[in-house]
């Protein structure tokens, strides 16, 4: 795989990724996928879509979980029902990450990726030490089947992830770096962040926000547009991940599953910014 290979996120049968026949017109050669539905989570189905990638010339680098009951209609809503966070739900979706995990082997790819949800501030207290708890758990099973796990960024500061990270003690956990959402939860500025967490990132998301207005920042949601029209700044983006030693693929993800023409044709216009910015820094 060629330094920088475009990406995109994509789906099986869930979640916001595009189809991937959209992937398959456009040329990508690299797919990020968010993990189907639990009854189509088996040996078929894994055939099935990996057949559909190989006639696409298409390689799955990272599949993502996500849980039934998570909302992401607001700020503390996200706090409240994302991830293995949220007490109630924790066991269920330990249990149902464990079997993305074994999904993700069935179509033998290395990496399982999720927001793992607002880690609780408080790392003397019960919360955050029983999610420290469940993570090891998840990623003990994770590496018998020969993978490691990406947390996604946005939900922390790049402070308090690389704590988490820490006290976890689990050498398979790394991290897949989204620098819009960053702006998206108002936890601090991409570019600092990823210079302070680039020796864990293993994969991106190539993303882009505008921030919320003065005193709303982490309180309401930023704005998510379109490639090259927000405030991460892409060439300094990319430019930095080559400072941190970075050439695994850049994968476009574009949130508006809503409206499909505009979500094709913003990643169009995505890959063609990431193709001549490829050209411009790595020659």
């Amino acid at each position: 795989m060629q330094p920088w290979s475009i990406g995109v996120f994509t789906s099986v049968d869930a979640g916001l990724g595009v189809h991937l026949d959209v992937a398959r017109e456009l040329g990508i050669p690299t797919v990020q996928i968010h993990s189907p539905h639990q009854q189509t989570r088996n040996a078929r189905a894994a055939d099935e879509f990996l057949k559909k990638c190989r006639e696409a010339g298409i390689t799955i680098t990272c599949v993502f979980g996500g849980f039934e009951g998570e909302s992401y209609a607001d700020i503390p809503t996200t706090a409240r029902t994302v991830g293995l966070v949220p007490r109630e739900t924790r066991a269920a979706r330990l249990a149902e990450m464990t079997e993305i995990s074994d999904f993700t082997k069935l179509l033998g790819c290395d990496t399982v990726g999720m927001h793992i949800g607002f880690v609780p501030a408080d790392r003397a207290g019960s919360d955050y030490k029983e999610l420290v708890s469940c993570t090891r758990d998840l990623l003990d099973h994770v590496a018998g089947n020969g993978q490691k796990m990406h947390l996604e960024t946005g939900q922390e500061s790049a402070d308090h992830l690389l704590e988490f990270i820490h006290d976890v003690e689990r050498s398979n956990l790394f991290i897949n770096f989204d620098p819009a959402n960053m702006i998206l939860y108002g936890t601090g500025n991409p570019i600092d962040a990823l210079k302070q967490v680039g020796k864990y990132v293993r994969s991106v998301h190539c993303k882009d926000a505008k921030w919320a207005s003065e005193g709303k920042r982490g309180i309401e949601w930023g704005s998510e547009v379109a490639l090259g029209e927000g405030d991460v700044g892409m060439e300094t983006y990319l430019r930095t991940l080559l400072a941190i030693g970075y050439t695994g693929p850049l994968t476009i993800e574009r949130e508006i599953a809503h409206d499909r023409v505009r979500q094709k044709a913003d990643i169009g216009a995505a890959v063609t910014l990431l193709t001549d910015l490829r050209r411009k820094i790595l020659g």
